[in-house]
């Protein structure tokens, strides 16, 4: 029983916070103009108190009318400041639009620069391994030297060459003289043997 009735006593001060508003007694000034006013209207009311109930009645009428406008001006300005937020947020976007670019575009630039810098280191180990070589002057110069040796070879194993054939010549004509003389040897011992019989 005690839990029920705080669950109502709960929700009569959420039904009253919300009407009230902003929390200035907007509620009872309404209920005390009503009480007021229907007062001030009742046969009953003596005409000294209906005076003063008057003025009364324009007191609160007044509290009533400034606590509107004040709620008015509090809308307004609730206004102004959603607009503005707005704003605020549509330069929000704007601002991360553009970082996300600027973020995309630092990536590639990123890619680029690794792609540079692996290119130099490139370039770097392929000039050390150039550096380990000989200049072209000096290789041509070695080359020069070389092919002036190999002439040089060249001639002297044509020169051998040409010896060679020429003794090649000269003991095939030794030969072939040794054959003949060996062929007319042979023949004056036939007649040297015809002769003696």
């Amino acid at each position: 029983m005690a839990a029920a009735a705080a669950l109502a006593e709960d929700e009569i001060i959420k039904k009253r916070l919300l009407i009230d508003g902003e929390g200035d007694g907007d509620d009872r000034r309404l209920n005390r103009l009503l009480k007021t006013f229907l007062r001030f209207c009742s046969p009953s009311c003596p005409e000294e108190e209906r005076a003063s109930l008057y003025q009364k009645l324009f007191v609160l009428l007044a509290q009533c009318e400034f606590s509107m406008s004040k709620l008015h001006m509090m809308q307004e300005m609730n206004c102004k400041e959603l607009e503005n937020y707005s704003g605020l947020v549509d330069t929000i976007e704007t601002s991360v639009k553009e970082a996300h670019q600027k973020i995309e575009e630092s990536r590639e630039e990123l890619v680029v620069a690794t792609q540079i810098r692996q290119n130099r280191q490139e370039y770097n180990a392929l000039v050390k391994i150039i550096q380990q070589h000989p200049e072209r002057q000096e290789t041509a110069a070695q080359l020069e030297k070389l092919e002036g040796e190999l002439g040089q070879l060249n001639k002297k194993k044509e020169e051998l060459e040409a010896k060679l054939a020429l003794r090649k010549k000269q003991f095939h004509l030794l030969m072939h003289s040794i054959y003949e003389l060996q062929g007319v040897l042979d023949d004056e011992d036939k007649d040297s043997a015809m002769d003696t019989s």
